[in-house]
């Protein structure tokens, strides 16, 4: 059985020339039941590192699967160079390779004709993502998502690409396969192009020297890694902005003008003023047809928290609480902790070291259960979400799961589920039918709707898009709620967390900043 599905080299239009670009769009336009975006132009040269930024849904993996010839465009043409092998990871994983070991999945990136005498290409490739020889014989659906994603990345590479088109490939990775990936990339050879869509900002930032923001009608590029173009985006969609006011300001003008012209015919019964109307009237619906209002990324749906106030100066006491793992080993001891209405706290430290258990000890407290050693305040309001969302249930719809907790009228219901990006359809649709994203903002909508005072989250970003995370670091930010967290998201540490406390050799110690602890984990400076 033959799984090359993902590699592509035979192309219906082919650039002779290799001195051109690799892949050339032109015009390009994708259409599913609606306009994901058209007008695409842009050239994947070699040695690109191609930031690809876009809310969900909008078309990014769909376009990675047009690069690689497994969609294809509604409107315009894409061009390749001669012999171009481009190669999609996509964060989507293949049922047929399941059963299939780790090996034998990176093997089936070669052809099957010379499979046979280059079986060392797939040794090689689990070696160079330092993935254990125990599990590279275990079936690749009994890997974690972290393994999985590191047995995807050494396959793509199997098939020697020209270009790599990765969509969002720190998805499941800790901090430290994060660092290793973005060490992996800095090394590879200039001449490959690169191309990752990603919504982890801190990655694109490491990674990247071009980003193109996908876009419905135009969509910019710019020769910087993302947190530069984005700034460069900003102000071109205000100088947009302003243009559009203007222009509009401009046809109100007109149309007033035309207004008295008008007045001033009727009575005058001058054919000449008449036609100066029509005129006036028909340049103002110029402008304003050519007026395009300042861009609104199109993220799903708006996340919005709301909090209950409290007058409570600590809302959490930990008077040093041993967290131990289910067998009873113990893992760290917190000391004498607290947090008080204000105090956004990232939880830092590496995988296994107990940040999940921490913050079950701390849920269960919150929902009144008897912990030993930690304490709630009375007026605590908790905001609990876990990575997994094992608060929604597969088997009911986002109408029955905010239905089932709140007592709302049917047309409020429906209208808070349409501001969060459920369209009716989608509002009657199981849980488990939803994307990532969508689970996440029907997460964030009961969050809000709790009107807690104190967030508990444990990777609240996992699935969001970069307006999704912005909007919620600016949610968390805005009130004065507690909030105990832990994420792999640095640029959402960064600019969420107020306080750090870090799990480090088996005590639970307040740092002054992240960074130590991101160099540590990631082994990045």
């Amino acid at each position: 059985m033959c799984f090359r599905a993902l590699t592509f080299m035979r192309r219906p239009e082919v650039v002779e020339d290799d001195t051109m670009s690799l892949i050339s769009l032109s015009s390009l336009g994708i259409t599913l039941g609606a306009p994901l975006f058209a007008n695409l132009n842009l050239d994947i040269r070699k040695g690109d590192r191609l930031g690809l930024v876009a809310a969900n849904g909008q078309g990014k993996s769909t376009l990675l699967r047009c690069l690689a010839g497994s969609a294809q465009p509604t409107e315009g043409a894409l061009r390749y160079a001669r012999n171009t092998r481009v190669t999609l990871m996509s964060q989507e994983v293949d049922d047929a390779l399941l059963p299939l070991t780790a090996r034998e999945v990176v093997l089936s990136a070669l052809a099957p004709e010379s499979r046979e005498w280059e079986e060392w290409r797939a040794d090689i490739g689990l070696d160079e993502f330092q993935i254990p020889p125990e599990l590279s014989r275990r079936p690749f659906g009994t890997l974690s998502g972290g393994w999985q994603r590191m047995v995807l990345l050494a396959r793509a590479m199997a098939s020697e690409p020209d270009v790599l088109l990765m969509d969002e490939p720190t998805n499941h990775l800790d901090l430290a396969r994060i660092g290793q990936l973005e060490r992996w990339m800095k090394a590879l050879a200039p001449s490959l192009a690169v191309v990752v869509a990603s919504h982890d900002r801190a990655f694109l930032d490491a990674v990247t020297h071009r980003t193109l923001f996908l876009r419905r009608d135009a969509s910019p590029e710019f020769t910087l890694s993302y947190s530069a173009a984005r700034m460069s985006l900003a102000e071109r969609d205000a100088a947009t902005a302003r243009r559009h006011e203007s222009d509009l300001r401009q046809a109100a003008l007109l149309r007033r003008q035309a207004a008295k012209l008008h007045n001033i015919g009727v009575n005058s019964g001058s054919d000449l003023l008449t036609v100066k109307t029509k005129q006036l009237r028909e340049r103002a619906s110029r402008i304003e047809t050519a007026a395009r209002p300042a861009h609104r990324e199109a993220s799903a749906g708006r996340i919005r928290l709301a909090e209950s106030a409290t007058e409570a100066k600590v809302l959490l006491a930990l008077e040093d609480v041993l967290v131990s793992t289910p067998d009873g080993r113990a893992l760290f001891a917190t000391g004498r902790k607290w947090i008080s209405p204000g105090d956004r706290i990232a939880l830092l430290g590496a995988n296994g070291t107990g940040k999940s258990r921490l913050l079950g000890l701390v849920a269960r407290a919150t929902r009144g259960e008897t912990c030993e050693d930690l304490r709630c305040n009375p007026s605590i309001v908790p905001g609990i979400c876990d990575q997994s969302l094992s608060h929604l249930s597969p088997g009911e719809t986002p109408w029955r799961a905010i239905g089932r907790r709140f007592s709302l009228g049917d047309d409020r219901l429906r209208s808070l589920l349409a501001g969060a990006g459920f369209s009716v359809e989608r509002q009657d649709r199981n849980v488990a039918a939803l994307s990532g994203g969508q689970k996440a903002r029907l997460a964030m909508l009961i969050l809000r709707l709790e009107q807690p005072n104190f967030f508990l989250l444990d990777e609240p970003t996992n699935h969001l898009d970069i307006e999704g995370q912005e909007a919620l670091e600016a949610e968390i930010m805005a009130g004065e709620a507690g909030c105990l967290f832990v994420s792999h998201d640095r640029r959402f540490v960064e600019t969420v967390a107020n306080r750090f406390w870090w799990i480090d050799r088996n005590r639970l110690v307040e740092v002054d900043g992240p960074h130590a602890f991101f160099q540590a984990a990631t082994g990045v400076t």
